[in-house]
């Protein structure tokens, strides 16, 4: 039986529970053709349950569960329990009306990872933004919306922000390219204060930050940025995520992860050290002070 993590998110909840029930139907040589029927749903719609991407009815995971054999009360209860949880809406709820689909799912799986780790070539990674960075980033792909609607955004990035100090907070592990460091977006100030915020959180124990320098020259990041996720669940696999302008891809498939894992591994070493990252961090909010006259 697959059992979560205590506090896990409703998204996780998901990927659990449709892993269990995929687990139930192969065990039964059911196709999903047949069960979507047993469900008066389509074989599609199987397909999206099993992969944890659609909320579950309890009446369709009862039936599933009949049709799959199981007759054991409590495996029963509990993965009807696990349906309930996994319909509960996280946090980002009540978000949803500026958190596109797509990007609704990330951040439930950043919510629930064990570690995240980031390549990063245009900005400061999300989850290391000032306020003040945010809102400079935010403006530049939302500059014609209401001064409300980006200040929720802005809230937004804030509060994903908590993860990382809260008790059980996950390790992050970014690896950024110099030129977001030089980037000076928002102006002087604002990214000499993002550069100060970073060199601070390097010195939490949760978080590594390392700086690929101008002088590497090419490097094995050259494809864009992209962020690897682990859960504390073992039977959950590691998630490729890459953001793209209007969508996302997320990746599962083992030959997938294991190119980018590669990547990111060498991008680790290639990079400078934390210690290094953060002396560049103070050397580089240096250069953004102000001008005298």
């Amino acid at each position: 039986m697959i059992t979560a993590e205590p506090g896990a998110g409703p998204t996780v909840l998901r990927i659990l529970l449709g892993s269990q029930l995929r687990r139930l139907r192969e065990e039964r040589n059911v196709t999903r053709e047949d069960a979507g029927y047993a469900i008066r749903a389509s074989e599609s719609k199987i397909s999206r349950m099993e992969l944890g991407r659609v909320g579950f009815k309890e009446r369709d995971v009862s039936d599933l569960l009949t049709l799959y054999g199981v007759t054991d009360k409590d495996e029963r209860d509990a993965l009807l329990s696990l349906a309930q949880e996994a319909n509960q809406p996280g946090w980002w709820h009540k978000f949803g009306d500026i958190l596109p689909n797509w990007f609704q799912a990330y951040v439930g799986l950043e919510a629930a990872a064990s570690l995240i780790r980031t390549y990063e070539v245009q900005f400061i990674p999300g989850l290391l933004q000032t306020e003040d960075y945010a809102r400079a980033v935010i403006l530049l792909a939302n500059g014609s919306a209401p001064k409300e609607e980006i200040d929720r955004r802005v809230a937004l990035r804030m509060e994903r922000q908590r993860l990382l100090t809260r008790g059980n907070a996950p390790r992050f592990w970014a690896i950024i390219d110099e030129a977001v460091l030089r980037r000076p977006i928002g102006g002087r100030d604002i990214m000499r204060g993002q550069l100060e915020h970073l060199a601070k959180m390097a010195e939490r124990a949760n978080v590594t930050l390392q700086v690929i320098p101008f002088g590497f020259g090419g490097h094995a990041g050259a494809g864009g940025a992209f962020t690897l996720l682990r859960f504390p669940d073992q039977t959950l696999p590691d998630i490729v995520y890459i953001e793209q302008l209007t969508s996302a891809l997320y990746l599962e498939k083992r030959e997938d992860v294991d190119t980018y894992l590669e990547s990111m591994e060498r991008l680790a070493v290639e990079a400078d050290s934390p210690d290094r990252s953060r002396e560049r961090f103070l050397e580089i909010g240096r250069d953004f002070a102000p001008r005298a006259d």
